[in-house]
């Protein structure tokens, strides 16, 4: 399904780029967006939604993916930036920059999702749960988080109380128990509901 739904498009455009992100609903760490143009002579096998794959297995298909992978671009916007403009704009905008930063240009650029960042929007076409049909949008989505989960862990590392190995910075109850027990951290978008409601109670 997903290189037959890309092959249609193809009788109508020859550079195909999948579009995808991780890490709209975490209180911590980056949105990451990822840019693929895939090569279709090359098969992945196993290639999906990376919500479907084990955290093994999108490790094995990152490789994969960044190795026959015409081009491809990852790009990682911060928490600062996150709270400066809102996550919806942070993610447009890390889709902006990893398709206008691709070397070849995309006939087309398939997002996943609803909205479609207005700088790309003339050859761009947003698809609803497009992880789940494109093998490109697939691809996009797998550099995408594992990318993100190893900053993550990285982090972890740094702030090994968080437990961000575990919950990668989602609003986990250890979490948020974390947050009210040692605070905030820079790593925090402090424009989230949770955070602000710490930074509040402890003014």
């Amino acid at each position: 399904m997903f290189y037959m739904n890309e092959r249609k498009y193809r009788k109508k455009y020859n550079i195909i780029a999948g579009v995808d992100e991780a890490g709209r609903g975490p209180l911590a760490g980056p949105v990451v967006v990822a840019a693929v143009i895939m090569d279709l002579k090359v098969r992945i096998e196993g290639l999906n939604d990376s919500k479907k794959l084990s955290e093994s297995k999108r490790e094995e298909l990152y490789e994969m993916i960044i190795n026959s992978a015409i081009e491809w671009k990852i790009e990682i916007v911060s928490p600062v930036i996150i709270d400066e403009i809102n996550i919806l704009q942070a993610t447009l905008l890390g889709m902006e920059k990893a398709v206008l930063n691709l070397k070849l240009k995309p006939d087309i650029c398939l997002i996943d999702g609803n909205k479609i960042p207005k700088k790309i929007e003339h050859f761009s076409e947003a698809i609803i749960k497009g992880d789940g049909k494109f093998a490109s949008i697939a691809a996009a989505s797998i550099l995408a988080k594992v990318t993100r989960d190893r900053i993550m862990i990285d982090l972890h590392h740094k702030y090994p109380e968080y437990n961000f190995l575990r919950n990668k910075g989602y609003p986990t109850k250890e979490h948020l128990e974390a947050i009210n027990k040692f605070g905030i951290l820079p790593c925090h978008r402090k424009t989230y509901r949770p955070v602000q409601e710490y930074m509040i109670d402890f003014k």
